[in-house]
């Protein structure tokens, strides 16, 4: 049986069961401190997501579960970090030399690992603090920057084209937000209908089938001679490191100030977007909001939508803008919606502010695209190890700052976190206006580099 190139169905099927857990996890984490620290069972609040009561001891409640809250998932992203990049820089890297699909068959193995370790701590109610352990070790198969960055590198592999390239990775980005919106409404009905171990276990069984699909079915990118790359795991460590170093070696000089600038560019506004939309969920269960787990996951769906619009709009303005307007416009649409949550207090505007972040995804497709022109094929995979590694190395030091901030300033004002991502996206804002003055931005320099790469390997890209 002849497999397939299409990388889509995993992105998919990953995004669906990985945002399935994801709102479940911070909402089961709220529900067990609440019950720790306040010796009650959680309250029960109906759809019309108000607070029912404004005593002081409850509003001291909130606050201590809340705090409470983004410690702890403060505490499950900084343990989990080191594992997940060193395994994301040798997976993806590696995958330049023996295949991209070790990069999604690994991840894939976590993922169901991390869900059926929540499925047990669920039924058998163990230790809240074993889900910590469950994230280390998950991030021991790659996680989630793993699994994408090998994604981007397949579709990279198959294509030439700098616009077709484009819109096939702004179209992961797009599948990546479809099913995760699809996933994130179930969610809430699933939750509220079934409880917390159903729809862990349902997630389970998506990744199962994912790996399935990954093993079996999905055809490699890159065919090459294992004999050109044998010898001992020394010398295999010894050449990943050399690979991702001459990035920033190999080529000209304003090359390599392009892509670092791009890669600075990048971090940062990941940084500032990640870093303001982790809070939305602990910001919608605190007062005045309250919210339920049905609206929390209208909620959650409306944000990521706009991985679906930013599709459409990368699609549309990449007819009529170069990529610099395209990716400003974007950061822009951040900045003005991560501003205006920072003043809501009711359940209407809390859904409208997400209109304005539509756009919020096109610079992160839009700028893989160009980093993927500037770098010669053989390189693919060690650019997207680096670019993810530091993309989450920078999401889970924006994830523990900003969860510092909201617990430190939720007393006199919770939305002083996202009033501050915002003013973190003018750092990229204002570095791309460099880019675009500076004379770095280049179209032929790539394409020539592209045309002189010479490889001791046997690279056979599939026609697609």
């Amino acid at each position: 049986m002849k497999g397939l190139y299409l990388v889509e169905p995993v992105v998919a099927v990953y995004a669906f069961a990985s945002f399935m857990v994801y709102p479940l996890v911070q909402q089961y984490v709220y529900r067990r401190l609440w019950q720790q620290i306040t010796n009650t069972s959680y309250p029960v609040i109906d759809t019309s997501s108000q607070c029912h009561t404004n005593s002081s001891n409850h509003s001291s409640h909130y606050e201590e579960v809340q705090k409470a809250a983004s410690q702890f998932s403060m505490y499950s992203e900084l343990f989990s970090m080191i594992p997940s990049l060193l395994m994301t820089l040798v997976l993806v890297a590696y995958s330049d030399q023996h295949g991209r699909k070790i990069t999604i068959i690994l991840p894939l193995i976590g993922s169901l690992v991390y869900c059926l370790c929540f499925l047990a701590v669920s039924i058998f109610e163990l230790n809240l603090y074993l889900l910590i352990a469950a994230s280390i070790l998950s991030s021991l198969f790659g996680g989630v920057g793993t699994i994408l960055g090998g994604c981007f590198s397949y579709v990279a592999d198959l294509f030439e084209d700098g616009k077709q390239k484009m819109l096939r990775m702004a179209g992961l980005d797009m599948m990546l937000g479809l099913l995760s919106g699809m996933a994130l409404i179930s969610t809430g009905y699933f939750l509220h209908a079934a409880g917390f171990n159903w729809p862990f276990f349902t997630a389970a069984m998506f990744h199962l089938l994912n790996l399935v699909y990954a093993i079996f079915i999905l055809e490699e990118s890159r065919v090459i001679d294992s004999a050109a790359y044998s010898g001992t795991n020394t010398h295999i460590f010894k050449k990943l490191t050399l690979r991702i170093y001459s990035l920033f070696t190999v080529g000209s000089r304003r090359r390599n100030c392009l892509l670092a600038l791009l890669i600075v560019i990048f971090c940062s506004f990941s940084f500032a977007y990640f870093g303001g939309m982790n809070l939305v969920t602990l910001y919608e269960l605190n007062e005045p909001l309250c919210w339920n787990e049905i609206l929390i996951g209208y909620g959650s769906a409306l944000s990521t939508a706009v991985f679906a619009a930013s599709f459409v709009g990368v699609y549309v303005l990449s007819r009529c803008l170069s990529e610099t307007p395209i990716i400003f416009i974007g950061m822009l649409s951040v900045f003005i919606g991560l501003v205006m949550m920072a003043f809501i207090k009711t359940t209407l505007l809390m859904f409208l502010v997400r209109i304005p972040m539509l756009l919020a995804i096109m610079p992160f497709p839009v700028m893989r695209s160009m980093m993927s022109k500037v770098v010669s094929k053989s390189e693919q995979g060690a650019l997207f190890a680096c670019v993810t590694a530091m993309d989450n190395l920078t999401t889970t030091v924006a994830n523990a700052t900003f969860n510092v901030i909201y617990g430190a300033t939720l007393s006199w004002f919770p939305g002083f976190s996202f009033l501050l991502a915002g003013a973190f996206c003018l750092i990229p804002i204002s570095l791309l206006g460099i880019l675009s003055f500076s004379g770095l931005e280049m179209s032929t320099e790539s394409e020539s580099l592209l045309a002189e790469e010479e490889t001791q390997q046997t690279d056979n890209t599939p026609v697609v």
